[in-house]
């Protein structure tokens, strides 16, 4: 089956007034709305109450931390719709696909497909064959492992991670994996954080972020930069509403002005539900796309500036001296980097970054927070190294209210890569596999997502095996993604509910439905790590939505069985014993020793973390290291554009939640490019027109029809559109150096009316 565009898309959008505040009443609404219709409200109330507590399940959604203080309702809009999508009660049953062929459903658009409820059995896709139909679990489990047995060599099999897995499932999952015999284990990291990992990885010598949920409570100033936390981590809102109502000062960078990092009204507030909520952003810096490094460069000169004038007050020399290196080339670069080179690429003027430098340089505590508007760049590890050279100008590591805050996007990815999830393993950990467990891991490095499309595209992976997600709809150039995955033997997807990637298969395709966060699991917890490196126990209250889900834990056990009938790993009793499994990896994995024990704790436990317990630095000097980096040279060609992806507000990752993108005032459509209205009067556009949409890339054209132009406030030769409908457009060879990750934030396009 090749990828198409579905036929399902409107004739017409409706574009509103944007809002003016996140949360508050309208907030309340959408989330009752969400629940009440597609679960009911006694199940919609048990599951609300549950979410993100101590005794019930963590969210599906983001990976945002619960405070030790929770209340009652610790939840967000957006978590509220991931349970509706969860717990629906709509299901898809042998009959949906006897009904549906698989040409059928790939008409339909990506939120129709999640409309249709959660998935009830185990499904094939004959060779051949135009409809899924029912397979036993054995007969799923046999077809897969006969066809894993059979390839020439294991590197061959490609296994896809998504970041809901829990921490259990993924550490079963690559131990499978690499008893089979290969790191072919790409993941959602490699789409997002991965360029945090390897900037920080260098710079601070972890790649996991340094600051806990305490530390917002006494920032003194708090920086965001590429990031939607109104949309993307609600809340994250909280915090920084506290933050402002004490007097903390945040700066936010960013090319559009999203209401969610503007004002926010906390739905608990009952008495301020009709006001005008809290004012969160001091100041906000509208760079364009990718001048995240120049602005970041201009920040830091204000502060030689200022530490010129008050010498001893703003730089902490002492921090500098101990604990790191590069310091002095660091600041040799800025003083000869000009400032019309630094306004020009930043796109923001000089007294506008000096107004921002100088609240810092007046801050003696800092966090600097970021996303995927840093990670999606060409230059994304050296975006995320110079927010680590501020923070480190400013010592602003290792102590309360203070240090770096990468947010990280799916509720467990994080935990999935401490789990061993990644294709590039470090060899103390392969050598804790093999006196563990009798084997001799693979120590060759495998497939990152990018080399995991290009090896399928060329015929060397054969087999594709995703636990969770939606590969197809997450990655980068779809219709050569599609002829990628479509060149496979066989492609295997553990899901919830159906989503693209369902439709576009190896000559065989297979469909294991699991139970979700919120499903009871046989009386068994499991636990994830948060976006702060806090592990905690997660727990299901609900009836399975259908008697024949088995939880992926349980399918990691059942596949592995078959696969090594003999294996020293007692497969058959880890299945119903997590327990077990956590002992396990204990004894595996720094940081977890005495695993069963600490996890039964109220809130869990917190992992070593030492930048900050001790400003202790594991890089190879030891100490924590600046980076110098050139101001990036995007040249956009005249009559083109610089297009960024992003989410709407009614969608988690490639999940589409609804039809309504509330804070930015776009209703009924996703297919959308907002433009700068002078952008637009230039190219002869008005609100509502048609275009299409054309990126080239070393020679290769990709394209985009019938998208909506929508006035925006955006900066010039800037435009955003909604992913995955413009993923399309991204070129799988244009990505981050030395992380791969796929540059989804800056990708030249053409514009021109639709025909």
């Amino acid at each position: 089956m090749k990828w198409k565009t579905p036929e399902e898309t409107p004739d017409d959008i409706d574009v509103g007034e944007k809002s003016t505040k996140a949360g508050g009443i309208p907030a309340v609404l959408s989330s009752m709305s969400h629940t009440f219709k597609k679960v009911g409200p006694l199940r919609s109330l048990s599951s609300l109450m549950k979410i993100n507590q101590t005794d019930g399940f963590d969210c599906p959604g983001c990976a945002w931390p619960e405070p030790k203080n929770r209340s009652v309702a610790e939840f967000c809009e957006n978590g509220a719709k991931a349970i509706a999508e969860e717990a629906t009660k709509a299901k898809i049953t042998s009959s949906f696909f006897s009904e549906y062929s698989v040409n059928d459903l790939a008409k339909k658009s990506d939120y129709w497909l999640g409309q249709q409820g959660r998935l009830t059995h185990p499904m094939i896709l004959k060779e051949g064959s135009s409809n899924y139909e029912m397979i036993s679990w054995d007969q799923a489990f046999k077809e897969i492992a006969s066809e894993l047995k059979a390839l020439d060599d294991p590197n061959e099999a490609i296994f896809y991670t998504s970041g809901r897995t829990s921490n259990e499932a993924a550490f079963l999952y690559q131990l499978m994996i690499r008893k089979f015999g290969t790191n072919n284990l790409p993941d959602c990291s490699n789409m997002c954080h991965e360029s945090s990992g390897i900037a920080m990885g260098e710079a601070i010598g972890i790649g996991k972020g340094t600051v806990t949920l305490e530390d917002f409570d006494s920032a003194d100033c708090i920086i965001i930069w590429g990031q939607n936390p109104g949309t993307n981590h609600p809340r994250m809102l909280t915090s920084l509403q506290s933050a402002a109502r004490r007097g903390a000062k945040i700066i936010t960078i960013n090319p559009l002005k999203e209401v969610g990092t503007d004002r926010f009204i906390h739905p608990k507030d009952v008495h301020l539900l009709l006001g005008g909520g809290t004012k969160l952003t001091t100041q906000l810096l509208q760079i364009r796309i990718n001048g995240d490094v120049a602005v970041t460069k201009g920040l830091m000169k204000g502060l030689l500036e200022a530490e010129e004038k008050a010498p001893g007050k703003v730089l902490d020399h002492e921090f500098i001296a101990k604990y790191t290196e590069g310091s002095h080339e660091v600041i040799e670069d800025l003083k000869k980097q000009s400032w019309d080179s630094i306004v020009e690429s930043a796109g923001v003027s000089k007294s506008e970054i000096l107004k921002a430098a100088t609240i810092i340089a007046k801050s003696k505590t800092v966090i600097g927070c970021w996303a995927m508007g840093l990670t999606q760049h060409r230059n994304a590890v050296g975006n995320i190294q110079e927010v680590l050279n501020l923070l480190l100008l400013k010592g602003a590591m290792g102590k309360p209210g203070a240090g770096a805050c990468p947010v990280r996007g799916h509720s467990n990815v994080q935990g999935d890569r401490t789990m061993g999830i990644w294709e590039a393993p470090k060899e103390p950990f392969l050598k804790k596999l093999d006196e563990n467990f009798k084997m001799k891991a693979p120590r060759e490095h495998g497939y990152n997502v990018v080399q995991a499309i290009e090896a399928m595209h060329a015929g060397k992976g054969k087999v594709f095996f995703a636990m969770g997600g939606n590969f197809l709809s997450a990655t980068p150039d779809t219709e050569y993604t599609a002829k990628a995955l479509s060149k496979t033997n066989l492609t295997v997807q553990v899901s919830t509910k159906l989503n693209r990637s369902h439709l576009v298969t190896g000559k065989r395709a297979i469909i294991l439905p699991c139970l979700g966060r919120t499903e009871r699991d046989l009386g068994q917890f499991v636990t994830v790590e948060n976006s702060m490196g806090i592990v905690h126990k997660s727990i299901g209250h609900l009836s399975p939505a259908s008697n024949f889900l088995k939880s992926e834990p349980e399918i990691v056990c059942l596949l592995a069985k078959e696969l090594f009938p003999d294996d020293f790993v007692k497969w058959d009793d880890l299945k119903m014993n997590y327990d077990e499994v956590r002992e396990m990896i204990g004894a595996t994995i720094p940081g977890f020793e005495g695993y069963n024990k600490k996890v039964r704790e109220p809130g869990g436990f917190s992992l070593p973390n030492p930048p900050r317990d001790s400003r202790t630095f594991e890089t190879e000097n030891g100490k924590a290291n600046f980076f110098v980096h050139p101001l990036p040279k995007d040249e956009v060609p005249e009559g083109k554009f610089m297009m960024m992806t992003t989410r709407t507000h009614d969608q988690f990752n490639t999940t589409v939640y609804g039809l309504e993108d509330r804070y930015r005032g776009i209703k009924l459509g996703r297919r959308v490019v907002l433009m700068n209205e002078e952008d637009m009067k230039e190219k002869g556009l008005v609100q509502g027109l048609q275009v299409d949409l054309e990126s080239e890339f070393n020679g290769k054209k990709r394209r985009v029809e019938r998208f909506f132009v929508v006035a925006y406030d955006i900066p010039r030769k800037c435009v955003a559109t909604y992913f995955p409908e413009a993923n399309p457009l991204i070129p799988v060879d244009s990505y981050a150096n030395k992380s791969m990750t796929p540059t989804s934030k800056s990708v030249i396009i053409s514009i021109e009316k639709s025909t």
